[in-house]
């Protein structure tokens, strides 16, 4: 069958196999090439990670398969040779139905760990649920590992309490009043106005149950009663703040406060940590990029188109895989103490939130029109991330060529 992409309301809602391997493969041909650039030379982690070099040499990833957890699994294993451990939540596909971008993901990504005698282990499973907890434990002893490095990188709409079996559902809304801005339709470029209604108490009370520290902290105690977590361990896990014309949805609405649950339960563990294992904890603060969520964000995907472009201008711009390659190097492996602001957050968001990229994506912002966005955005680059984000425009894939089957990236 000739697969293209299905997009309904700003969402793609299938995806290619053979372009997800191929994205997959260039993230790795990226971290390969920063590592001659910077002069790594991993070595392969066998046998619990014995054989990597550097700071990092077995990690567990928590939502490995797309986007920021994908690049800190690819980073970590091509950049530093370090065993690794994913878990994700996927659909799997079939010989004849297709499964979820991170399930291709997943499997390329374990194709060429093999193909480079690194180890790595992936669960597809409820990263929530204390089940998926003990088979990662069980795992990880059986591979003889330690983790230097867990990374929390879970974005879910909904969350079982593993203790109370209730089902809990994150809701992105404002709060106070209704919120309405402006976005734009990936594929056509026209503008609408998108409105979101202001959050219950209740609504914003569960949104940081889904979507804040609290799990985060089960796994990290769970990890070290077991005994996994390695001397001078790290753990991190991502947010976001972006510019004030973002902050009445993002950074003040439900998920905000979620993240700010998700920075005090980092400050809380730092201190455990630290005084049990000479350990550290961390949220990174990352740029903003095109995800399978932020398209459906009023006045997210129009902002970064404009930010897309005032970065390529500037040289400036990053994927995720860049992002991350250059969090581990310059920030928590760089040798030296990791750098923090006055909240204790790491902000590899600051070349996006440099002053003179702020004041000409907010001159922009201020000035758009549907006439005019392709003038001051970059809204091809905003649609190529899009689409590449499902395996489509992916260089180097016949789009016209047959897929025989949908379980499999050959």
């Amino acid at each position: 069958m000739v697969i293209k992409p299905m997009i309904r309301s700003n969402i793609c809602i299938n995806a290619h196999p053979q372009g997800c391997a191929k994205e997959v493969e260039n993230q790795i041909a990226y971290v390969k090439a920063q590592n001659a650039k910077r002069g790594r030379k991993p070595g392969a982690a066998v046998s619990g990670g014995s054989h990597a070099s550097g700071p990092v040499k077995a990690v567990l990833v928590l939502g490995c398969s797309t986007g920021y957890g994908l690049a800190s699994r690819i980073a970590a294993a091509f950049g530093y040779g370090a065993a690794t451990v994913g878990v994700s939540f996927e659909k799997e596909g079939s010989e004849t139905k297709g499964g979820t971008p991170g399930w291709y993901n997943n499997m390329a990504f374990d194709r060429a760990a093999a193909r480079e005698g690194i180890a790595s282990w992936t669960l597809n499973a409820d990263a929530f649920s204390n089940e998926t907890r003990a088979a990662v434990i069980a795992k990880a002893k059986e591979m003889g590992l330690a983790f230097d490095l867990v990374v929390y990188s879970l974005a879910s709409p909904v969350r079982t309490d593993p203790e109370t079996g209730v089902l809990y559902k994150s809701v992105l809304k404002p709060f106070g009043q209704p919120y309405a801005g402006l976005t734009v339709d990936t594929m056509t470029g026209k503008l609408s106005t998108m409105t979101a209604e202001p959050a219950t108490e209740e609504e914003a009370a569960q949104t940081v149950k889904v979507m804040g520290g609290e799990d985060w902290a089960l796994w990290i105690d769970a990890l070290q009663n077991a005994g996994l977590l390695a001397r001078g361990c790290s753990t991190v896990a991502y947010s976001y703040i972006g510019p004030s014309h973002t902050h009445a949805i993002y950074r003040d609405g439900t998920i905000g406060g979620a993240k700010k649950h998700l920075e005090k339960t980092a400050r809380e563990m730092n201190e455990r940590l630290a005084s049990s294992v000479g350990g550290s904890a961390f949220v990174s603060v990352n740029k903003g990029l095109v995800t399978r969520s932020s398209a459906v964000i009023p006045v997210i995907p129009i902002y970064l188109s404009i930010l897309f472009k005032a970065m390529k201008e500037k040289g400036t711009h990053e994927g995720c895989i860049e992002q991350i390659e250059r969090l581990y190097a310059e920030r928590l492996f760089s040798g030296k103490a990791v750098p923090v602001d006055a909240e204790g957050l790491i902000r590899i968001d600051d070349w996006e939130m440099d002053q003179a990229i702020q004041a000409v994506v907010s001159d922009r912002m201020s000035a758009v029109t549907e006439e005019n966005l392709p003038q001051f955005g970059d809204l091809d680059g905003y649609r190529h991330d899009f689409l590449a984000a499902n395996g489509f425009d992916v260089a180097g894939i016949d789009y016209e060529a047959d897929v025989a089957r949908l379980d499999a990236i050959n």
